[in-house]
């Protein structure tokens, strides 16, 4: 065992008799992190095994529940680093991309004209014959693409087939209370991945770990304030970061935006405390938000 289950008690205070939900015969245990005013759900999938997706011991259903994931957390035992890359392939086999993005390419059905290649780049892993060989196989025979960056076959054949999905990951060594740091220093240099090093029965390095989440999730806080009010500094508002006030709006109420004036921030993201900023001013991490409506 590498020690899920007790992982899942650390990060979220979770008891032994949490309730389990059942994916047809898949069990899937659930429990809830509270970490900087979020609330993450994280479930505690069974393990994986090599061969899983083949379908050997359930492993196309329990792959299959990390589709809907917006982080993956590949656990290690401190003894069996290598399974980091067992985890990556047997994901893949069943199309979901570990720490990847979907090449930047586009491709424009036509009627007529046959596959027109624009490449913007130098393209070294793939030709344009083979991109318009593949395009065909998969029935396409009129065509523009436009390419953006290198890609392989393998990417162009992920983007042909729909159905792909790309997740972030954290890697997390377990059990390093029973190793010492030259232990651990072979086992980084051997998997060739940065990882958390933590110990779930130790309670060591779990708001390390808690904290790695939170960032990876690319969350920030933002504190509401009423007009002529205080903010709320107990219960921020949790959105990614990036988000502008017009997401913030929506995520408040889906009619705000009809009825917004302008918004007032303080913080990072603006010049002076109190900056009038308009829909697409976007926000940084614990600024506060006041919206004036009409």
């Amino acid at each position: 065992s590498v020690g899920k289950s007790t992982l899942l008690n650390r990060l979220t205070n979770a008891k032994s008799k949490i309730a389990a939900y059942q994916f047809t015969t898949l069990t899937v245990v659930p429990g809830m992190m509270e970490y900087r005013g979020a609330k993450i759900q994280i479930l505690d999938l069974p393990g994986i095994i090599e061969g899983a997706s083949s379908g050997k011991g359930l492993g196309k259903r329990v792959l299959s529940v990390a589709r809907n994931a917006d982080l993956v957390l590949l656990i290690l035992d401190v003894f069996n680093p290598h399974h980091s890359a067992l985890l990556k392939k047997e994901l893949g086999n069943i199309g979901i991309r570990v720490d990847e993005k979907p090449p930047d390419l586009v491709i424009e059905k036509t009627s007529s004209g046959g596959i027109s290649v624009n490449a913007q780049v130098k393209l070294k892993k793939i030709s344009e014959s083979m991109i318009k060989d593949i395009l065909r196989v998969y029935g396409i025979h009129n065509a523009r693409v436009i390419v953006r960056e290198d890609l392989t076959d393998e990417q162009l054949i992920d983007v042909l087939a729909e159905n792909r999905t790309y997740v972030s990951s954290l890697t997390v060594l377990n059990k390093i209370d029973l190793v010492n740091q030259g232990f651990i220093n072979e086992v980084q240099d051997s998997i060739k991945t940065d990882f958390i090093p933590i110990s779930a029965d130790a309670t060591i390095n779990i708001e390390a770990l808690k904290e790695a989440i939170f960032n990876k999730l690319n969350f920030i806080r933002i504190y509401m304030r009423p007009r002529n009010g205080e903010p709320d500094y107990k219960e921020p508002l949790i959105t990614r970061n990036g988000s502008t006030v017009l997401e913030v709006c929506n995520k408040i109420h889906r009619n705000i935006k009809d009825e917004f004036r302008y918004a007032m921030v303080w913080g990072k993201s603006v010049k002076f405390g109190g900056q009038k900023v308009g829909m697409n001013h976007r926000l940084l991490d614990e600024d506060v938000l006041t919206i004036v409506k009409k």
